[in-house]
């Protein structure tokens, strides 16, 4: 049998680093997303086709805020309802969730440029559309 003592001794560290390393890795992630996407975004101008220059960086800048984003609630989960869970830091993670849920969607109609209930539609479109280009004309 484990001792509550150790097991709180050590535990309380390990989640204080969990969080530290969960919002680090949010944070590095959409820095370092940012950085790649503007580059990829210089590199994409300097090219005679740069027509769609604009929209695969807004694509790549929204898709690594997405994840960074995924990093930062998960930390914010940790920490509201593992290391603190009072009603007002679980008020705050509910807020922080609606807002990410928010950006989440908003950020997919831009990538996307459809509402996410939308896909499996479209992509259902998309099948019967090409199927019906490769099936030969019956006669």
């Amino acid at each position: 049998m484990i001792d509550p003592n150790i097991a709180a001794a050590w535990l309380g560290p390990f989640l204080r680093w969990s969080v530290i390393l969960l919002e680090l890795a949010g944070t590095l992630t959409i820095l370092i997303g940012a950085a790649y996407a503007t580059v990829m975004f210089a590199r994409a101008t300097l090219r005679p086709t740069a027509d769609d220059a604009f929209r695969s960086f807004r694509s790549s800048l929204g898709r690594s805020i997405l994840v960074g984003l995924e990093f930062l609630v998960a930390g914010d989960i940790v920490k509201s309802l593992v290391m603190n869970p009072t009603l007002q830091d679980l008020l705050v993670l509910a807020g922080l969730i609606f807002i990410r849920t928010f950006l989440s969607i908003s950020l997919g109609v831009e990538i996307n440029g459809h509402w996410p209930w939308q896909e499996a539609r479209l992509s259902g479109a998309v099948t019967e559309g090409s199927r019906t280009k490769r099936e030969p004309p019956s006669h």
